[in-house]
């Protein structure tokens, strides 16, 4: 169905794809893995015409193919859905899906069957969502399956999905999945990008490994371990997927299983952080938690539980109705991004593209945002402030980018993750709010991450982590707790948290 051959794709200062082939047949899943830089999006961007190869071929159905643009590519029956949405906020539900495609009647949209045939898309993806919604109201996960009904409206041959659970829950994703096998059914071919190792023997045939631009090798799923896989990714073993927590927490008491919603635990003493009661207009209602010095919490939950909406509130994103946010004993209660930060709060957004970057700056000037009046002079910024503490940070992190000047819009996803990171660390935050840290980031370097983030609480910061990620929050928090329904469902540590107990509180089974 698809052949790209001897792929060539260069940017200043960097290979991006060095000879690379890849091929999909009908009916196939094609698994494409490989660590952040490796080349994978860029591969995509190729085809999807987003930009021009160097040099290589394209043969769609046999046939030599030129793909100087996204509607070529449309033409050819290629979609791709990119892990940096491409949706358009503004509009709703309906006008993305068909954008481009819009039925008219007299020279005018024709609005009823515009959501008759957006209806359509979305019941074939098995997604319920009122058409007519504006799609800036939606969250991650409800925008990934926008996309999804999108490239179904078109009747693509070739599906190219770019970390399509990145933001999905365990039962999202069996969906995902049940709409990616419908697909292949009927003849389509599913081009499937994720650093997910784990569920990809759960839906994929072959997989494709790139490495530094280059490809490392075409394997059976069937018959490939993760091991095998991680060392062509990152050419080395990578044995912890968790390191192991070196941070001691023997003072704080046990949580075995705390019956659902209960009040609010009396905290150990001082505290780094203490929520108390904390409601907002979002959703949440009557939350109370703590994080100590030198611990990670976990914060788990389904879908629309609450986990954002508290983060916004910790951080000023949004104002809460009632409650109070304490740190260091000291009430700051942030009445907006400014006060947090003064406090020495630093967030990790879940969407680091909308709300993480300033996507047309430099990566210097990003890592400096929070800090421009430490490092600045009678109104002057230091350049050298500035270019110093990215390039230390670029260091640490192991920031794939030609400079700190470069542009954080040309660096891919899992890159701009960790500019973001950095430049909370760079502001010296002693409490860091994450959400969902390892987003789109490779199995090698969520393990720098996981190692960074022992690294900065053994130094005495702690970390609030929400996470859809239920093996991360079970292998990385010191505690956890559940959300449901804007609440807390439940509390617990660690060394007596399962995943069925987690999922457990988290559909509101527990008694």
């Amino acid at each position: 169905m698809l052949r790209m051959s001897g792929i060539r794709k260069t940017f200043p200062g960097v290979v991006a794809l060095d000879n690379v082939s890849f091929d999909l047949r009908a009916g196939e899943v094609h698994v494409l893995v490989g660590e952040n830089g490796a080349g994978k999006s860029t591969l995509m961007k190729i085809l999807s015409g987003a930009c021009r190869r160097d040099a290589g071929d394209i043969e769609i159905g046999g046939r030599p193919a030129t793909i100087a643009s996204p509607r070529d590519a449309q033409a050819l029956g290629v979609a791709t859905i990119y892990q940096e949405l491409s949706l358009v906020p503004q509009l709703t539900v309906a006008e993305n899906i068909l954008l481009g495609h819009e039925p008219s009647r007299a020279g005018w949209i024709d609005r009823a069957r515009l959501a008759e045939h957006a209806t359509h898309s979305l019941a074939e993806a098995g997604v319920r969502l009122n058409p007519a919604r504006r799609v800036d109201s939606l969250g991650i996960a409800e925008q990934q399956m926008v996309e999804i009904a999108k490239a179904l409206f078109r009747r693509a041959r070739v599906i190219a999905m770019d970390e399509p659970t990145s933001a999905l829950t365990a039962r999202e994703i069996d969906h995902l999945f049940s709409v990616i096998r419908r697909l292949t059914a009927r003849g389509a071919g599913v081009i499937y990008i994720s650093h997910r190792l784990t569920e990809l023997p759960g839906i994929g045939q072959r997989v494709t490994v790139l490495r530094d631009g280059r490809n490392a090798g075409t394997l059976n799923l069937s018959t490939v371990s993760i091991a095998e896989l991680v060392r062509l990714m990152a050419a080395r073993d990578v044995r912890d997927h968790f390191p192991r927590r070196r941070v001691t927490l023997s003072s704080l008491p046990a949580h075995p299983a705390p019956p659902a919603f209960p009040a609010c635990p009396a905290p150990p003493a001082s505290p780094l952080l203490q929520i108390e009661h904390l409601s907002g207009d979002s959703g949440v209602d009557d939350v109370c938690l703590t994080v100590h010095r030198g611990e990670i919490v976990g914060v788990a939950g389904l879908l629309g539980a609450g986990r954002t909406e508290l983060a916004r509130l910790i951080v000023g994103a949004d104002v809460p109705s009632s409650g109070r946010v304490t740190v260091k004993g000291r009430e700051v209660t942030p009445r907006s991004p400014r006060d947090a930060i003064r406090a020495g709060i630093g967030f990790l957004p879940e969407d680091r593209k909308r709300h993480g970057l300033v996507m047309p700056h430099s990566v210097s000037r990003n890592v400096a945002l929070p800090n421009l009046a430490r490092w600045s002079t009678a109104g002057w910024v230091s350049a050298r402030a500035e270019r110093t503490a990215a390039e230390r940070w670029v260091t640490e992190l192991r920031i794939k980018t030609p400079s700190v000047a470069e542009r954080v819009a040309r660096l891919s996803g899992g890159t701009q993750q960790r500019i973001v990171l950095a430049r909370w660390l760079a502001a010296e935050c002693e409490l860091l709010v994450m959400d969902e840290p390892t987003r789109g980031v490779d199995v090698a370097a969520r393990v720098d991450i996981y190692e960074l983030m022992n690294q900065v609480t053994e130094a005495g910061v702690g970390i609030l982590m929400i996470s859809s990620d239920l093996p991360e929050v079970l292998g990385m928090s010191d505690r956890i707790y559940v959300m449901r329904g804007g609440r807390i469902a439940l509390e617990l540590d660690a060394r007596a948290a399962t995943d069925e107990l987690v999922l457990q509180a988290a559909l509101g089974l527990t008694s």
